[in-house]
């Protein structure tokens, strides 16, 4: 199957070249060391390419990668491959698409078009986070104003990391659960598919966008089950069963920039999101709430400094003290980003602060243009705490290179 992919690629690749199509792309290679251990956290070797080509009214892209690991193992797979047909006031675009939504950095709030690839956390690149969704998208167009609408017909879940990766998020039981996955998989029916809708405006003002949504969630709700010893009334086992159910959101965001300062917002509604609860009387341990999502951030240069500050918090709705997650989750977000030696180095500091378990992932990073086109990156991901979204990884500290090569 991956022999006829590449194959695929390599005829795609030939047949675009002879029609002088636009093709670029780029090769790297990511290692990955783990602090504590000294062991390889990650040896990739990556080619990703973009293909285009164009005439009259309708356009073609195609967006192939290949991932080569040090065991041996290839993943080879689309990121995107679609067409757009223009017309005079609106665009449609048929097949894999990226689609981004919002105003965030790093966090998704109404960025929930595309679902995640979260095999390796939050550590990838951003756009090798989002995973590309087969859907239907129409743009229409009337003076400052964008109306888009996207249909969904087939669901892509979450990508997690497998058990056994050092990814692999850490659940929170009393004993070790047995996973049944049987409930799932998500048949494809239109029934299943997903609806989103925005408006957005973007004046020399402001700018601003209001989503709807009528989607799966991508994140599966831990259902669980516990067996009772009939004698003892002990607990001897516990079974997980992941299951993705509907959800209503509604939201918007909103940039607009005062005297050089750039102020950025974003919220959601979502409707009928479940919860892990403690509450002993639930039979599968899960809970139906409603919740918030918002985000408030603040952008600003200073000599030549770009700094950037986000406070994001999530807020159940109706909250009861057996959820096991805290009723109001509170992060911030910090980056500091400077140029130097004419704009060919480039020192970076992001980091995301959970305020809840006081942990934190911290990411220094320092890209260096060697010459046109070839770039070396090294950073680290240092993570503290001990609980949390971030403190459950505090083992896997690590350094990083990355060599890249762009043409």
């Amino acid at each position: 199957m991956k022999r006829s992919i590449l194959f695929l690629f390599l005829l795609l690749a030939g047949y675009l070249h002879s029609q002088t199509t636009s093709l670029n792309g780029f090769v790297r290679n990511y290692t990955g060391i783990l602090l504590k251990t000294g062991e390889y956290a990650i040896i990739q070797n990556t080619l990703d390419l973009k293909f285009e080509h164009g005439r009259d009214n309708v356009a073609f892209k195609a967006n192939p990668y290949m991932y080569h690991f040090s065991d041996n193992k290839l993943e080879i797979d689309l990121r995107e491959i679609f067409m757009d047909i223009y017309f005079e006031t609106m665009d449609v675009r048929i097949g894999k698409q990226q689609i981004i939504w919002g105003k965030a950095d790093g966090v998704f709030i109404t960025d929930i078009v595309s679902p995640k690839d979260l095999r390796e956390f939050l550590l990838p690149d951003f756009n090798e986070i989002r995973i590309g969704v087969t859907a239907v998208k129409f743009d229409y167009y009337m003076g400052d104003n964008t109306f888009e609408l996207v249909w969904i017909p087939v669901f892509t879940p979450t990508r997690m990391p497998a058990e056994g990766s050092i990814w692999f998020p850490k659940l929170d039981f009393p004993m070790e659960p047995q996973i049944d996955d049987s409930k799932q998989d998500v048949k494809g029916s239109v029934e299943n598919s997903d609806l989103f809708a925005k408006y957005s405006v973007m004046t020399s003002l402001i700018d601003f966008e209001i989503m709807a949504g009528y989607a799966l969630d991508d994140d599966p709700t831990l259902h669980t089950t516990k067996t009772i010893d009939s004698v003892s009334h002990q607990l001897t086992g516990i079974t997980v069963i992941p299951q993705h159910h509907r959800l209503g959101i509604g939201g918007g965001s909103f940039g607009t920039t005062l005297s050089g300062w750039v102020f950025r917002g974003e919220g959601a509604y979502y409707n009928g999101k479940y919860f892990n609860s403690v509450d002993p009387t639930l039979v599968d341990g899960v809970v139906q709430k409603d919740y918030l999502y918002y985000l408030l951030g603040l952008d600003y240069t200073l000599g030549g400094i770009y700094l950037s500050g986000q406070f994001i918090q999530q807020f159940i709705l109706n909250y009861n003290e057996d959820i096991i997650q805290d009723e109001f989750e509170n992060t911030m977000t910090l980056l500091a980003r400077g140029d130097f030696l004419r704009e060919t180095l480039t020192l970076e500091l992001f980091s995301y602060i959970g305020l809840n378990n006081k942990d934190a992932l911290i990411r220094p990073r320092i890209y260096y243009d060697l010459s046109d086109g070839f770039e070396i990156l090294f950073g680290a991901n240092i993570f503290t705490g001990d609980t949390g979204r971030f403190g459950q990884y505090n083992e896997n500290d690590m350094v990083y290179a990355k060599i890249k090569y762009s043409f």
